[in-house]
């Protein structure tokens, strides 16, 4: 069953998804979808994915979009490792910390309205950036507040939802320069998080076309 994923290389949902495949050990076809080019509002790509997002996976004649749902799928149809616990409490307060990014911060900082803010009204770049700068660090101090010292990671012993979801947003932190001093047990999960194969090979600049 060949894997087919429709993505952006600094695209931070495309970016989940790699490292959810890479940590499932699944093989799959990368497509390229230049956003800047504007090939996911293209007739063909839209025939596939009506909201013209990335990323989407293509599985035989199942399509799947948006990265949680992806996700979700993934964690349903491969079962090691797991991504969510399967205790309920445990799930909730997990899904809650992926949600702080994937529902909170990224929706208001992701491409298509930072162009909005920036060429339908006019805001200068500086401008856009502390937006995004506001509500990155709005969401990491109360991720910050939740991270367990004693864990290495947010999910806690393993990577699960919630750093899937953090590492891209780190990423995308220092894209626009985010102070992350006052964040020290994120910048550590990122770090141990970004020394492990899964996660290094989905980074952007281990995709980004030449």
């Amino acid at each position: 069953m060949t894997l087919r994923l429709y993505d952006y290389w600094r695209s931070s949902a495309a970016y989940r998804v790699r490292i959810a495949l890479n940590l499932k050990g699944l093989s799959y076809q990368r497509v390229p979808v230049s956003l800047i080019d504007g090939a996911q509002q293209t007739a063909d790509y839209k025939a596939k994915n009506p909201q013209g997002f990335v990323p989407m996976l293509e599985v035989g004649d199942l399509r799947l979009t948006q990265s949680l749902a992806i996700i979700d799928w993934l964690d349903a149809t491969y079962a090691e490792p797991r991504f969510l616990p399967a205790d309920p409490a445990a799930r909730a307060q997990e899904l809650a910390k992926a949600l702080v990014i994937a529902a909170d911060i990224h929706p208001i900082n992701n491409l298509r309205i930072l162009k909005y803010l920036r060429h339908e009204l006019g805001q200068s770049q500086d401008a856009v950036d502390t937006w995004a700068r506001h509500w990155i660090s709005e969401g990491f101090a109360a991720l910050e507040a939740l991270a367990d010292a004693d864990q290495p990671f947010l999910s806690g012993a393993a990577p699960g939802l919630a750093d899937i979801c953090l590492i891209p947003q780190m990423a995308n932190a220092r894209r626009v320069d985010t102070p992350l001093d006052a964040f020290p047990k994120l910048v550590a999960i990122d770090a141990r998080a970004c020394a492990l194969p899964a996660f290094a090979a989905a980074h952007p600049d281990a995709v980004k076309p030449d």
